[in-house]
């Protein structure tokens, strides 16, 4: 299997350096686990792209999109998700769930109490060692 579905995420960062965590409702696929907002990329569109839309429709509210943290490719039971993660922060409004059950502010250091979708995991941890590195 070589196909994959292309996936964006975004860390978006607030003021205190606490990073955006959403947890996905009881109808998404993966439910009650722990993810970065953002979504399927539309054909032609990149991820940066990708990410200013879907962060709009999910949660109301614009980001600036940065670096690239991590390019992985995931295997799960009946899909393969290639998911990339983007530093990012908010240019105007503040997040609102729409589509998740709930959306927590959490510093790098507390990220690894909550549950992550498998996918999500490396740019969980590449965030921490980035932080430890930096201190």
């Amino acid at each position: 299997m070589t196909e994959y579905i292309l996936v964006a995420g975004a860390v978006i960062r607030n003021d205190q350096g606490e990073v955006l965590c959403a947890l996905r409702s009881e109808t998404m696929s993966m439910p009650r686990l722990w993810e970065f907002p953002g979504g399927k990329l539309e054909p032609n569109e990149s991820a940066e792209q990708c990410l200013v839309r879907e962060i709009l429709e999910e949660l109301g509210y614009v980001i600036q999109v940065g670096d690239l943290i991590a390019d992985v490719i995931h295997e799960y039971p009946s899909i393969r998700v290639r998911l990339v993660t983007y530093e990012s922060k908010l240019a105007s409004g503040m997040p609102v769930a729409q589509e998740h059950e709930q959306l927590l502010w959490l510093p790098v250091n507390r990220m690894r109490e909550l549950e992550w979708a498998p996918a999500d995991w490396p740019t969980v941890e590449a965030l921490i060692k980035a932080q430890s590195q930096e201190q």
